[in-house]
């Protein structure tokens, strides 16, 4: 790491505790909750390990809960069932224009951006055994399973595989479980939407040989063309199994807070997950993208003001006006 790197991060770190030290907590909630999604996936390691830790360091209870992931995690946040959730950008527009399944027609504009994640990969995941090997491998009326119902996974991925020529049959579940089931014969292919590595896979490998399969050049042209996503390539290091990096596509993650809490509260939360990132990236690898300088990746929801205040203070972000809710 550059000199430069290291004081800059050790500036944020030494104004973080001043500001936790400084800061009124007299209309601080007595605790709070993070929606995730199911266990098994990666939503569930880092909400559960960043609300954790914002949990120590504040001084307050909290803690992850288990969700049907992004979709819900939008309405829980938006009615302040949930003080903080985490989304994806493609669930956080549909959930803004009122096109959530969870309650068609409710526009979810009480669900604020919080920080920045991480970039989801979408990838496909089939036991060696199989044979699968390419997209095009896979049977007709093949058993995939897409993840929990209203995740990304099942929101985005049987659109792609659609966009892509695959027959299949539709499968929901949990990570974890659908993990099982593809090892017990009962599915063919699970499509992951999850940070990588994704728990589940990570477990596979370990139990038996399984083919983690890239698009070719041409498959994700098609979905960069007709997705909100973007090129990505999954880092041979991701997975043992992996011999070279295998091409993707991606969609950005974003912590959400309900945008009626306290700024100084937000503000201290945020503070602690963007102040030290060798915390986050020993809670999950995907937080190395957890960065203050990815804060411009959210095009799409407006800002919590208390996130906006760090960001604006701590990483120079120029955040409109008319982006920071309230304005």
């Amino acid at each position: 790491m550059k000199l430069t790197a290291i004081l800059a991060s050790t500036t944020i770190i030494a104004a973080g505790a001043a500001f936790a030290q400084d800061v009124d907590k007299s209309d601080w909630p007595s605790s709070f909750t993070v929606g995730t999604a199911s266990q098994g996936g990666t939503y569930f390691a880092y909400g559960s390990g960043w609300a954790n830790l914002v949990a120590e360091e504040l001084g307050i209870t909290g803690g992850g809960e288990v969700t049907g992931g992004p979709m819900q995690n939008m309405a829980l946040v938006h009615t302040g069932e949930a003080a903080f959730g985490m989304t994806t950008m493609g669930p956080a527009a549909e959930s803004l224009a009122g096109t959530n399944p969870i309650a068609p027609g409710l526009e979810m504009t009480q669900a604020c951006a919080m920080f920045p994640m991480y970039q989801t990969p979408f990838s496909v995941t089939a036991l060696a055994s199989s044979g699968i090997e390419t997209v095009s491998d896979i049977p007709d009326g093949a058993k995939i399973g897409f993840g929990p119902a209203g995740s990304t996974s099942d929101t985005y991925f049987p659109r792609m595989m659609d966009t892509l020529g695959v027959n299949y049959e539709r499968r929901n579940g949990g990570w974890s479980d659908l993990g099982g089931q593809l090892q017990d014969g009962l599915l063919d292919v699970i499509a992951f939407a999850a940070g990588v590595p994704v728990p589940a896979v990570s477990q596979l490998e370990v139990q038996t040989d399984v083919n983690i399969i890239e698009f070719t050049e041409e498959e994700q042209a098609k979905l960069i063309e007709a997705f909100p996503v973007s090129d990505f390539s999954i880092k041979a290091s991701t997975y043992s199994t992996l011999e070279e990096d295998a091409r993707s596509v991606s969609m950005w993650n974003f912590s959400i807070a309900n945008c009626d809490l306290p700024a100084s509260f937000v503000k201290a939360a945020v503070d602690v997950v963007m102040s030290d990132n060798e915390r986050m990236t020993g809670i999950h690898k995907a937080a190395a993208s957890t960065l203050p300088e990815n804060w411009d990746k959210n095009k799409v929801l407006k800002w919590h003001p208390g996130a906006a205040e760090w960001f604006m203070e701590n990483a120079g972000a120029d955040i409109p006006a008319d982006m920071i809710y309230g304005n």
